[in-house]
């Protein structure tokens, strides 16, 4: 498998809480893939997809090797690593993880425990995958992102993982337009109420605490779950945690 890389070398595969949705609190081992399909403007992963030899925009205005951010480990390398943890819950992310779904369906075969998987939507699993994974964290990209609405909008796919009911929808809300487009994919997509939850848009404390009243103010008033970011709280903006 393609799996983002630390600085000292290693693969990007931790042991913390997770800090978004559903399962916030809950200790995790998070396994992060390379490599994403869409290019986000506000991405806090964008060390996994915005490369030297693209065109594509990050607001930050930096770009990575390519060959300095992946790392290729295998299923038995992968699974050797995390037995050093005292956990079962782990979280597949990325980048967008379901690019290499078939790895991951094997993963799973050879790991006991709780899986899940967080998605940006635009890509659906098949059979297999959908049978082993436990959680669906599906974040739908919004126009905020950046990006064109047919690369990042896929109904379909949102209608389907939604029918499953594994799946929650997790949306990056900056301001009431954001909202109102959210409200909108999630009555196309046919997503209850109970399975969205408005998260801050933030990539650092400051901006959290600046938007986080509005968007609990929103949840609150429509019926819909809260998601904090408690990673950004306990650790900041860095990686591994």
């Amino acid at each position: 498998m393609k799996l983002a890389r630390m600085p000292d070398g290693s693969p990007e595969i931790f042991y913390t809480l997770q800090g978004e949705g559903r399962n916030t609190g809950r200790p995790s081992v998070f396994i992060r893939a390379s490599l994403c399909n869409l290019h986000c403007r506000w991405c806090d992963t964008d060390y996994t997809w915005n490369w030297e030899d693209t065109n594509f925009v990050h607001e930050s205005g930096r770009k990575y090797k390519r060959e300095e951010q992946i790392i290729d480990f295998s299923i038995e390398e992968i699974r050797e690593a995390v037995r050093q943890f005292p956990c079962t819950n782990f979280v597949l992310t990325g980048g967008e993880p379901l690019i290499q779904e078939k790895a991951w369906t094997e993963l799973m075969g050879v790991l006991s425990g709780h899986f899940e998987v967080e998605t940006n939507g635009t890509l659906l699993p098949g059979a297999a995958f959908l049978d082993r994974i436990d959680q669906i964290n599906v974040s739908p990209k919004l126009a905020n992102s950046g990006i064109e609405a047919a690369l990042r909008l896929k109904p379909e796919v949102l209608k389907v993982l939604a029918a499953t009911g594994k799946a929650d929808f997790k949306f990056v809300v900056g301001d009431e337009n954001d909202f109102e487009e959210i409200q909108e994919l999630c009555e196309s997509a046919v997503i209850p109420a109970k399975r969205i939850f408005l998260m801050p848009k933030a990539n650092s404390v400051a901006e959290l605490e600046s938007n986080q009243g509005f968007v609990a103010e929103l949840a609150q008033k429509h019926g819909l779950n809260y998601s904090d970011r408690l990673h950004l709280r306990l650790f900041g903006v860095k990686r591994g945690v």
